[in-house]
Formats: C-alpha cells, sequence, structure tokens
C-alpha cells in the first residue's frame, strides 16, 4: 500500500449550500449531516481505512483554508496540504497532485476525490476503489467509479459503459454526457448502459502525466518546469506562476473526454454529491409528514419539507409543501425545492446589493 495515495480535492465554496456556505468556511469544511464530523474529516476517514499510511493522504484546497484544513486534520503535514492560490477547476488541481506526488514516489496510484461527497456502503466502496487500483497498477488506465442509477436525475452527468475489460471489473467508457434533460435521463435508465459521474477518479500518476502530455501539453510543460521546487521553500511561489497561467478547465473536460483508454467501474454505494439542500434532504431521515427538521420548530400543515433553524429560536411553520427554509447567522433562505438550484444566482444577485458579512 505505500504506493497508494489518496487526493481529496477541497478547494470549492460550495455555494447552493448557502447560508451555511460562506466564503470563509464552505461547506466541505461544515458539519452538514449532523455527525459531528465534517464532509472534509468524513472523506479522509473514509480513505484512511483503504489507504496506508497517512502520509499517503493529501489535500488541495485553497491557500485561505490551510487552517481549516490543518485544524480539521490535523494527522498531515503541510507537504500533504496543498494549496491554490487560485481555483482553476479539477484538471489543475489534479496535475498539481499527480507531479508533487510523482516527485516523491514514481510508483504511485492515486485516487482523486470530492471533500463533500456521502458513501453510505463503505465496504462496497472499499472494493471498488481497491478493483480499480488493481487495475492501474497493473496497465496504462484512467479509471472512473460510476454510480448505478435510482432514477432519471438531470443534476448529474452520466457516463455510457461498453465491453467489460477481460479478467476484471471495467468497462470501456463510450460517452460522458453532461446533465441531460428530463427525457434523456430518462432513456440513459431506461437503457441500462449508463451510470452517473461520481467525479471519483483512479490511476497511475504515470498514466495521468502521460494523458495531461498528450491532451493538456502547456499545463504538463508548466508543471514539469517546476517539479524540482515541490517539497522546498519555493513551492508556494512556483505554484503561483503556474496558476497564474492556468486555464479554469475540469479534469473531464480536458482529458477524460478526450483520452481513449477511459473505463469506468459500477458501483453501488450509496452514493450523493450533496451539492445541494435537496440532496441533503433525500439522504435525511424524515420525521412526520416527510420533513426533515433540525431545530426548534412546529409545523402545521407542512410536508416534504427541509427546515433547519438554530436552536435558540422558535419558528412555527403553516402551509408549506416541497420547501427549504434555512436560517444561519444573518442569513434566513426561503425557496421551493424544485427551485433550489436557483440559490447561487440569488447568492450573487444579494451580493451586489447587501453588504458582505452576508457572504
Amino acid at each position: 500500500m505505500e504506493n497508494q495515495y489518496v487526493v481529496i480535492m477541497a478547494g470549492g465554496i460550495g455555494s447552493r449550500f448557502w447560508p451555511h456556505s460562506r466564503k470563509d468556511k464552505p461547506k466541505q469544511f461544515l458539519d452538514i449531516l449532523g455527525l459531528d464530523k465534517t464532509l472534509l474529516q468524513l472523506t479522509a476517514e473514509r480513505f484512511r481505512n483503504i489507504i496506508c499510511p497517512d502520509q499517503n493522504i493529501y489535500v488541495v484546497t485553497n491557500a485561505d483554508y490551510y487552517k481549516l484544513v490543518k485544524t480539521q486534520l490535523p494527522f498531515l503535514s503541510d507537504d500533504q496540504i496543498l494549496l491554490e492560490p487560485i481555483g482553476r477547476n479539477t484538471a489543475p488541481c489534479v496535475a498539481y497532485a499527480a507531479y508533487k506526488i510523482r516527485q516523491k514516489n514514481p510508483e504511485a496510484s492515486m485516487v482523486i476525490a470530492p471533500a463533500d461527497h456521502l458513501i453510505l456502503k463503505q465496504e462496497n466502496f472499499e472494493t471498488s476503489i481497491k478493483s480499480a487500483l488493481d487495475a492501474v497498477k497493473e496497465e496504462d488506465v484512467l479509471v472512473t467509479l460510476g454510480i448505478e442509477p435510482t432514477r432519471p436525475d438531470t443534476g448529474y452527468g452520466y457516463i455510457q459503459a461498453g465491453k467489460t475489460k477481460a479478467k476484471s471489473k471495467l468497462q470501456k467508457v463510450k460517452t460522458f454526457t453532461e446533465k441531460p434533460n428530463l427525457e434523456m435521463a430518462l432513456e440513459f435508465l431506461e437503457s441500462g448502459d449508463f451510470v452517473w459521474n461520481a467525479g471519483i477518479f483512479v490511476w497511475s500518476v504515470k498514466s495521468i502525466i502521460n494523458a495531461l502530455e498528450k491532451f493538456m501539453p502547456k499545463l504538463a510543460d508548466d508543471f514539469e518546469e517546476i517539479k524540482q521546487n515541490f517539497y522546498t521553500t519555493n513551492e508556494k511561489e512556483a505554484i503561483a506562476h503556474v496558476y497564474s497561467q492556468c486555464h479554469n478547465i475540469s479534469i473531464d473536460y480536458g482529458i477524460m473526454e478526450k483520452a481513449k483508454n477511459v473505463y469506468v467501474v459500477k458501483c453501488d454505494l450509496g452514493w450523493s454529491d450533496l451539492g445541494t439542500w435537496k440532496s441533503l434532504y433525500e439522504q435525511s431521515k424524515k420525521k412526520w409528514n416527510e420533513n426533515v427538521i433540525i431545530g426548534n420548530v412546529m409545523t402545521y400543515e407542512t410536508t416534504n419539507s427541509l427546515i433547519r433553524i438554530p436552536n435558540n429560536k422558535l419558528y412555527v411553520i403553516q402551509g408549506l409543501m416541497d420547501y427549504v427554509v434555512v436560517e444561519h447567522e444573518n442569513v434566513v433562505l426561503i425557496c421551493q425545492k424544485n427551485q433550489e438550484q436557483r440559490i447561487k444566482q440569488f447568492m450573487e444577485e444579494a451580493r451586489k446589493k447587501q453588504p458582505e458579512r452576508f457572504f
């Protein structure tokens, strides 16, 4: 296991969880699930059962969140916390981790995982990750985890799986589709060929760097030029220079949709990306009338709603159906559950008119 690493991506701001998720403390650093552990801590804990030792766990985050990562995962050394000066999506994030880990261990294999996902079936998860790690150790393949869909969800990307690779659980990826409309999502579900794109990847550093050199040569050249700076006091300055030239591009678009050696492992993980209040509602235990209630709340004729408010206040709510009601510090959000994809829009429009303290 000494050649196996995990890279946890923890740099996003989680704007769709506003007002709980704020610029100074995004959702990955919050106890969204009420388990006395943040999403970042739960993710690291999940991988500590698979990846050993602790020094093989890396976190990529924004430089502003260094103290949050250090406080929540105190076992990490500074060399294991990769600080991005600015957000540039997942391709530069993956490249940074790959080139840094290669400098230490050219034989390494990597798992790339977001910090804010929910996995309910840990045993299935471990089996799937180990299967993928075994595959990338032996072959030049790029592997992604695909979640067997339970509904025609239009909020997820989809992967079309093809033939199964001999003597493995890997299936050749035929196509990627970003967030289809409902009609297309229904067709995907009925075909049985499609899985949700979980955004969890497994590969060797050799394979992903080969892919970067082929499909994103400028990015690869930039990181190649600074490789001697990793694990030194010059790393911060070198990374700032590279990131100042990076385009904002995802690893899906930059590599996965173009490479020919991409495979998927189909999984049943009890998975959710916890991207929105609605996804949290779907994963939470329901109380009377199918409500999810956290806080001191009295409800009347209220159904299928998520209500999350401080314990030091009393909310009396009548006549709501399919709503999100959230209060955190100085902001109250009331939104129809089927409109909660607009929360990012609401927040951005409010920011133009309201003081910074609300964000």
